[in-house]
């Protein structure tokens, strides 16, 4: 690809980001920016199919004998934080960074994955590129990726759009949250009545913490178990009832979610209730052809600690795409235009060298 074509597709995708970034779109209320992207294709002659604000394309050569490479970023964005100092859907211009809610996750990834599939559109490839911009993601939400891959061609494997400043997650842990409950009795404080429900949600806890997974995976290592939120109580003289408390649980490929929620019930006298068993681990097998394409191009592979639509999916992945995830979900987000370069640079050289 000569580098006036790569100047030329970023500001495209810049162009496109700066409009995407103007619009709300938080998990659930996708219409506008969906309308958006539908119109810009349609503008170039590409037909786009759409499942709620889901939309997925194919290319002009499809054929149904040749496997399926999936294109997939989100077009949904977590709600604004307090501290922003910019309006977040009329965010300050510079020419060289584009900020704004959803620019770096995962609006860049969106739009160099846009980019890249206009480039190939009318390409004939030894494989089908398919390109899909679900929503929904952040929320775990039923319209989104679950919804969508029902309407799907067979899709062999995926390239999923997230921040990784292009490098390769080849695995992403699952994720358990559960909510846990203690059940005490109530009564007088002054009186020493009733039995607490704070103590023996302190003493699960204490267990929970000391508990270690026997199933260490020489990729991702030991289940991870942290306790983020405790509540209990409404008057100060009054002992409580009820102590609720929630344990964010990373597993590992070597344990269900299912197996995880029952070894901890024999632990606690804690009530546990898991919020979805469905988060599952991904993982892309040694010597999958997305994995030995990562070696070819020289892309730097990792174990991410967080998880995408890639779990709402049956094929091999990997998650890779411009942005750093440490700008997600923080106030005055942003993504550097060299990063959308970058990104539709990496992806088509990555598609180039692919051997499906």
């Amino acid at each position: 690809m000569k580098s006036e074509s790569a100047e030329k597709m970023t500001v495209s995708a810049a162009e496109l980001l700066r409009e995407m970034v103007s619009v709300c779109s938080f998990s659930g209320e996708e219409s506008a920016v969906a309308d958006m992207i539908q119109q810009r294709l349609f503008l170039q002659g590409i037909g786009v199919s759409r499942v709620g604000n889901n939309l997925w394309a194919t290319g002009r050569h499809f054929n149904p004998s040749l496997p399926v490479l999936m294109l997939n970023s989100h077009l949904d964005t977590v709600r604004p934080s307090s501290g922003y100092t910019f309006e977040p859907f009329n965010p300050p211009f510079t020419e060289d960074v584009v900020r704004g809610l959803g620019s770096n996750d995962a609006g860049a990834s969106v739009v160099s994955m846009v980019e890249t599939f206009c480039y190939f559109y009318e390409k004939e490839l030894p494989f089908n590129l398919l390109l899909a911009l679900s929503c929904e993601e952040e929320n775990s939400g039923p319209g989104g990726m679950s919804l969508l891959y029902k309407s799907l061609p067979q899709i062999d494997c995926a390239i999923i759009g997230e921040p990784t400043k292009m490098e390769a997650a080849v695995a992403e842990r699952g994720l358990l949250v559960i909510d846990a409950v203690a059940h005490g009795v109530s009564g007088h404080a002054a009186r020493e009545e009733g039995v607490n429900a704070i103590l023996i949600a302190h003493e699960d806890i204490s267990v929970l913490r000391g508990l270690e997974f026997e199933r260490v995976s020489p990729l991702m290592g030991r289940v991870k178990l942290s306790v983020t939120r405790i509540e209990a109580g409404r008057e100060h003289n009054v002992i409580p009832d009820k102590c609720s408390f929630t344990l964010d649980i990373r597993p590992n490929e070597l344990y269900t979610n299912e197996e995880i929620v029952n070894l901890l019930k024999g632990k606690v006298k804690s009530e546990l209730k898991a919020r979805s068993l469905t988060n599952r681990c991904s993982i892309t097998p040694e010597g999958h052809p997305l994995v030995k394409c990562t070696e070819a191009c020289g892309i730097k592979t990792y174990v991410s600690p967080t998880t995408s639509d890639w779990m709402r999916v049956t094929c091999p992945a990997v998650k890779m795409g411009p942005g750093d995830s440490s700008r997600s979900h923080r106030a005055d987000e942003f993504v550097k235009v060299e990063e959308l370069q970058a990104g539709i640079e990496g992806y088509i050289k990555f598609i180039n060298n692919l051997k499906l």
